[in-house]
């Protein structure tokens, strides 16, 4: 891997590990607060490809699983995995890469309008969708809750979540106009 490679990864853990420690905010009866994370990985998928993307997210998952309190809250740990947002956090890993290899193929050769609704589609696919797929089966086995019950306990994440989807679509038309990444 070259350096710029890790030099880049580690950037965007960093990045995630910023927008983790924004203090997350509670939501009534519901164990999963709203954070910042989902944001970086669809940045991170987003601006790097999937792999580099996927390996930003790793790194930080790394981070926390050997204790390093860059977890919403401060947390950190292997016992967070285990808890209601565990499956969210694994979910990180396989959304970022999602983004990126949608990205790639619906922004990195577009223009213009085209070019942000790739990645709108690319965030909103990768970042939600599958990291939903991930966090909702895992809350409901956790919470010991029925699967339809979890998915309709966290649908009041997906306006949120449709903002960060669109912020950082923006975000990385912008960047790619200036600095383009996913070419390489």
């Amino acid at each position: 891997m070259k350096s710029s490679n890790t030099v880049l990864i580690a950037l965007f853990a960093a990045l995630i590990v910023v927008l983790s420690l924004i203090p997350p905010i509670p939501l009534p009866a519901i164990p999963v607060p709203i954070t910042l994370q989902t944001l970086g990985a669809m940045l991170a998928g987003a601006m790097l490809g999937p792999v580099r993307g996927a390996l930003a997210c790793l790194l930080y998952l790394a981070l926390a699983a050997i204790g390093l309190p860059v977890l919403p809250g401060g947390r950190g740990g292997l016992g967070a995995f285990l808890g209601p947002t565990g499956g969210f956090l694994v979910g990180l890993v396989a959304g970022a890469f999602v983004t990126g290899w949608l990205a790639r193929r619906l922004a990195a050769r577009a223009a213009g309008a085209k070019q942000v609704a790739g990645y709108i589609v690319a965030c909103a696919v990768g970042g939600i969708a599958v990291v939903y797929a991930f966090g909702v089966p895992w809350l409901a086995t956790v919470a010991k809750m029925d699967l339809s019950k979890a998915a309709l306990a966290v649908a009041v994440f997906l306006p949120g979540d449709a903002v960060k989807a669109v912020v950082a679509a923006w975000v990385a038309s912008r960047v790619e106009r200036v600095w383009p990444m996913l070419e390489r």
